[in-house]
């Protein structure tokens, strides 16, 4: 995987593998071909982007399978199902697990670029929320231990005083504690800092978890 961006074609299809390096190659975007998912598997990486094109059935372990593996690493290249037969069942779960699209073979290469070219651009926008995250999580994270427990209690909509008497701190250190985070995460106002730690995840599902 040497390509900055690349077109991961998965099937056991030599043919297949021939085909799409054309008419990929055609508009530009290189492919890197693998016979199985297990050879996938062996070198993909979380900081490789691009796409992928699976086939469903390849001897070991097949589509779907894979593309749980992945969830499970933690990969989110996304992934267009490039299938030999019409297969309902398999298309619905592939979506639901977050698939781009389900494709029958022989697949119109009109069609196939503008679901690459679909795919890519979701993979470039998912990169560029992380892009943005880290540097709003940045932001946070130079809070001390102390400061996140004021802000946890902020964010569940205390009062200053109701925070002192949670924490068993002086109302004054709650307001110097306050004033901290303000500065240190460079916003002016209590909405203001809600958004950057809403903006992050800086909570976890229910607000008040720091899940750093």
């Amino acid at each position: 995987m040497t390509n900055p961006t690349s077109i991961f074609v998965i099937d056991d299809d030599p043919v297949i593998h021939e085909q799409l390096s054309i008419v990929l190659g055609a508009v530009g975007l290189a492919a890197e071909n693998f016979a199985s998912a297990e050879a996938f598997l062996s070198v993909c990486e979380k900081k490789h982007h691009g796409c992928i094109l699976l086939d469903v059935a390849m001897p070991g372990m097949s589509g779907p399978e894979l593309q749980a593996e992945l969830a499970q690493r933690g990969v989110r290249l996304p992934i267009v199902y490039l299938s030999a037969c019409e297969q309902v069942a398999i298309a619905t779960q592939a979506i639901r697990g977050g698939a781009v699209d389900f494709l029958t073979k022989p697949v119109d290469p009109g069609l196939l670029i503008e679901r690459v070219r679909t795919a890519l651009a979701q993979e470039e926008e998912r990169r560029e929320r992380e892009r943005a995250n880290a540097i709003l999580f940045k932001r946070l994270s130079v809070l001390t231990e102390r400061e996140r427990e004021v802000l946890t209690q902020l964010m569940r909509g205390h009062s200053n005083k109701e925070i002192a008497r949670i924490l068993g701190i002086s109302h004054r250190t709650v307001e110097m504690h306050r004033s901290n985070i303000l500065a240190k995460t460079d916003t002016a106002n209590l909405l203001e800092l809600a958004r950057l730690a809403e903006a992050c995840e800086f909570f976890g599902p229910h607000h008040g978890t720091p899940v750093a």
